[in-house]
């Protein structure tokens, strides 16, 4: 048995590119399944901060921080909205940039680690996102944090100490020490098999040959080695 192709992808939960990106490597690989020989693939979500100084409770919308934030006039801030939101939806996710709640997403990158300990990262990091672009939810505060793991099919009563605690915030410093190292400055980010890196949402087929590739490595590699 060929050793599954290991994927690390460096996202943040508000940033909207990172979501779509998500959707499209999924749906890539969606698309090896069928083959002969589908790519046997392992997708790790890691912790990146886009603006680590932003408020838990922010006053305003998203355009009002795309408008701080890039020091683009309301306009403009709206006509970048409007694009993400188009998409979005041939990825096929419905934003929701006027319900949207931005916020500090330290604590929802430790919630995912805490997730990935108990072996539900996948679905988390699912549900957070989902939450956060098409449900208006409020990812800075520990209750509704909770809530939303146990959706995720986590304990909300030990994901609630784990956020309290902050016991995972060591392991998100880690995965932004490590994207750093890497030379990340903006996400999506994935590393494939820990040797070739993909910057941005790449379209689905992008992901579903690079899978294949990289599987086919594999699978050269182990015949090389019989």
């Amino acid at each position: 048995m060929t050793d599954a192709i290991k994927i690390d992808v460096w996202s943040d939960i508000a940033c909207p590119w990172c979501y779509i990106g998500k959707r499209n490597l999924e749906n890539g690989l969606a698309a090896t399944a069928a083959d002969d020989d589908a790519p046997q693939v392992e997708v790790t979500y890691h912790s990146f901060e886009l603006s680590p100084d932003t408020p838990v409770d922010f006053e305003g919308g998203e355009a009002d921080y795309l408008a701080r934030h890039k020091g683009v006039s309301a306009a403009q801030a709206q006509q970048m909205l409007d694009r993400v939101t188009g998409v979005a939806a041939d990825a096929g996710l419905e934003y929701r940039f006027d319900i949207l709640k931005h916020t500090n997403t330290v604590k929802a990158h430790e919630l995912l680690h805490y997730a990935k300990a108990q072996g539900r990262q996948l679905e988390l990091a699912e549900r957070l996102m989902s939450a956060y672009f098409t449900e208006g939810r409020h990812l800075g505060d520990d209750e509704e944090l909770a809530a939303l793991a146990a959706d995720a099919g986590l304990d909300p009563i030990a994901a609630r100490a784990a956020l309290t605690s902050r016991a995972f915030l060591p392991a998100v410093r880690a995965d932004q020490e490590q994207a750093r190292e890497y030379g990340i400055n903006g996400v999506p980010f994935f590393v494939i098999d820990g040797r070739y890196g993909v910057s941005g949402a790449q379209p689905a087929e992008a992901f579903a040959q690079i899978a294949r590739q990289v599987w086919a490595e594999h699978r050269e590699a182990v015949t090389a080695q019989a």
